[in-house]
């Protein structure tokens, strides 16, 4: 692999993140056997083009959204900002007052090569930076939760059926400090 630039999101790149959402969400949703849940694909990637629109246009306040690239092709992104609705909801409130980690996507082919890693370890120095000392991270993709239980361990709020049966959510609350970074890929 080329260098790999980690750099916040910027007005031009939006073209390229439409096409890069529509690739990677399309893809997971297949990949969780979701593929004919067509509106949810498309609510999904509006929801995360408008994330990235609110930190554009909120002159990078609410929201701080990083790419990574390989040769201007946006190939993975992260995002931290205020807790979701849903987060405050499930959790009744208890996460309200910590930053959330979300849009943590890596594209189909660049899967598997450290990328995420990288975008992590990018997320944890910055928010240490920021004195941020916790955060918290939820999923309802049954692939990406493996990820996350490996990383983080046992969710602390498990959804049953969330989403339907047999698609739990989960939510994690992390200390910055607990978070072992990495910077190989």
């Amino acid at each position: 692999m080329q260098d790999v630039e980690i750099r916040r999101a910027r007005i031009d790149d939006l073209e390229e993140l439409n096409k890069f959402f529509r690739t990677v969400i399309t893809d997971t949703f297949a990949k969780q056997g979701l593929a004919r849940l067509v509106d949810g694909i498309e609510k999904e990637i509006e929801d995360k083009v408008n994330c990235v629109n609110i930190d554009l246009k909120s002159d990078k306040e609410d929201r701080h959204y990083f790419i990574a690239l390989d040769n201007d092709k946006v190939i993975g992104t992260i995002e931290y900002g205020p807790v979701s609705k849903l987060i405050n909801d499930c959790t009744n409130g208890a996460l309200k007052e910590l930053f959330e980690i979300g849009t943590v996507f890596v594209h189909p082919y660049y899967q598997k090569r450290g990328i995420g890693n990288l975008l992590l370890n990018v997320m944890y120095l910055t928010l240490q930076n920021k004195g941020i000392e916790e955060f918290c991270l939820d999923s309802g993709y049954t692939n990406a939760q493996k990820i996350w239980k490996r990383k983080f361990g046992k969710p602390d709020y498990v959804l049953k059926d969330y989403w339907e049966a047999g698609y739990d959510h989960m939510i994690w609350r992390k200390r910055i400090k607990d978070m072992s970074i990495v910077f190989k890929i």
